[in-house]
């Protein structure tokens, strides 16, 4: 229980940062809607040529929305010195790692109800809808788990608005082709059994890698 107190208080105290910044989701939902209008340019009104391409401009705008999100999350701690002092505070590794997970997932999590409506206006696709925000959901989780290893152990270099990208992007690129694929259906109005073995394969990545970097924080955080 005293766990899930100091998981919180990490949470609340980055959600309580970025109410006074607004320095993370503001940036990243101009970003993020910036991508879409640009997209929107792109490939006109065509309904066929939007059809075929909406779930990978839906996830490309996701992915480098959340890349930004991710860097951002311990670079502030590092920058304004207060991540030594988070070090040595009476706190376990796995707590500071679940903490700063579960902020960036509500931030994520804030974006994304934002940016859904935005893409299903601008493009007139149906993607609000049960199943796109159980694949939305799903896929952010096991993205935000991995990201924030990757992001921890980036804040340390000196290139580390360019080591994120290379060493996380190969390992999230199943999770993103599930994601695709199981939009693709849903925009389909495919059902829930056509989507299953996407749903699966998002849903097994997310245990795999959010059990694999709560194990492995604690050594990149000291390195």
């Amino acid at each position: 229980m005293r766990f899930w107190q100091k998981v919180l208080t990490i949470a609340w105290k980055d959600a309580v940062s970025e109410l006074r910044s607004r320095e993370i989701i503001s940036s990243v939902l101009v970003f993020t809607v910036l991508v879409i209008v640009i997209f929107n340019f792109a490939f006109g009104a065509d309904p066929e040529k939007i059809g075929s391409v909406a779930p990978g401009m839906l996830w490309t705008t996701f992915v480098f929305a959340g890349m930004l999100s991710l860097n951002r999350s311990f670079i502030s701690e590092k920058e304004n010195g207060c991540l030594e002092g988070l070090m040595v505070c009476p706190v376990s590794r796995e707590a500071i790692y679940a903490g700063k997970a579960l902020s960036s997932l509500l931030f994520m999590l804030i974006i994304e109800a934002i940016a859904l409506p935005v893409f299903a206006v601008l493009f007139n696709i149906p993607v609000i809808s049960v199943q796109i925000i159980v694949v939305t959901l799903l896929t952010t989780i096991g993205f935000v788990s991995v990201g924030t290893l990757f992001s921890a152990l980036a804040v340390n270099t000196k290139a580390r608005e360019m080591v994120l990208p290379i060493l996380f992007l190969p390992i999230v690129i199943p999770i993103i082709i599930g994601a695709v694929k199981a939009s693709e259906l849903a925009l389909a109005h495919g059902s829930w059994s056509d989507m299953s073995s996407w749903l699966q394969i998002i849903l097994a990545f997310d245990v795999i890698l959010t059990v694999v970097s709560f194990l492995t924080f604690d050594f990149v955080i000291v390195e």
